[in-house]
């Protein structure tokens, strides 16, 4: 999957897509590639974000060979305002947890395990001293919503109360370091490069032949291993909480066992909060109130009160307790 995706953004406006979603912070349009080799994932900002993407660390992720078992780690072309990845499939693991068809859970399965190896040699990098690492964007919003207004933010706290919220910013400080405004130059450990945004909706199995991909580039900062790992995971518990149909309980084990001894479990379970209270927040800020918000604050207390332990399989919490 070499070749070159097309240049002008008007190309990839006019074709038909495979598959489209929209959304107020995000457009993504899936594309088969122009030469027949796999697909095109243009993201460009949505109506309510009106800055260009961009993937200003992108060069800073490293190449997996395929021996490793890793996901490829596909960073992405500058294109108009958005961002065009390459990849050998055409839906994401988001779509496949979702798929009653035999075969569907263990391709997400087999997904989520690359996807685990790969976080683990992205933990390794370690950035050079003029690189310029900030917090993730999906923390930056959050903590933009916590101190600030709107119909979310008053039910939450009235439901929460202001101590499960100083909690929570208390674990976003640990994660990724205390908001000071600035973007720290090569962070020091605990910091180290993360993902960002390590997802289901971001991992791509590949159609028929080829590795699956994790979409990496824009959401690159600064911050604890543990905090993709609870992304990841904590993306599966809300949907097996919202969804018991589509129960993910068996494949938490999956990408932390891939990933393999190091991360901090009780961090990986307050990471999981931190991205299912992330989730709610987007959803309030680019969908709009809908009253299913009110049973996201009762059930994200919850978590908040158990520190996301749900989101990490049994066994796997340990004694250690973070500070």
């Amino acid at each position: 999957m070499t070749a070159a995706p097309p240049a002008e953004p008007e190309a990839l406006d006019t074709r038909e897509p495979v598959a489209e979603y929209v959304t107020g912070l995000q457009v993504t349009r899936v594309l088969r590639a122009p030469d027949g080799d796999g697909f095109l994932w243009w993201q460009r900002p949505g109506s309510g974000r009106p800055a260009p993407l961009a993937a200003p660390a992108a060069h800073l992720v490293p190449h997996l060979p395929p021996e490793s078992g890793a996901a490829l780690l596909v960073t992405p072309e500058r294109i108009g305002d958005g961002l065009l990845h390459r990849t050998a499939g055409a839906l994401s693991v988001a779509a496949w947890l979702r798929d009653f068809r035999p075969g569907a859970r263990q391709l997400a399965a087999h997904a989520l395990a690359s996807a685990g190896r790969a976080l683990r040699e992205l933990h390794r990098v370690t950035p050079p001293g003029d690189a310029s690492l900030g917090v993730p964007p999906g923390v930056r919003r959050m903590r933009a919503w916590a101190y600030g207004d709107g119909e979310l933010r008053r039910r939450t706290l009235a439901s929460w109360g202001a101590a499960r919220c100083e909690l929570l910013l208390g674990w976003a400080d640990d994660l990724v370091g205390p908001d000071t405004g600035e973007s720290p130059a090569s962070p020091s450990p605990p910091y180290g490069l993360v993902h960002g945004w390590a997802s289901a909706g971001a991992l791509i199995p590949p159609l028929s032949r080829g590795r699956t991909a994790l979409l990496t580039g824009e959401d690159l900062a600064a911050g604890r291993p543990e905090l993709d790992l609870g992304w990841l995971l904590g993306e599966l518990a809300e949907l097996t909480w919202a969804a018991p149909a589509y129960d993910c309980t068996e494949l938490l084990r999956v990408p932390l066992a891939a990933y393999g001894p190091g991360p901090d479990p009780v961090r990986v379970g307050r990471a999981a909060v931190l991205r299912i209270v992330t989730h709610m927040q987007d959803f309030a800020t680019f969908q709009g109130w809908h009253d299913e918000l009110l049973d996201y604050i009762a059930f994200t207390a919850e978590l908040i009160d158990e520190e996301g332990r749900r989101a990490v399989p049994r066994g796997d919490q340990g004694e250690q307790e973070a500070p």
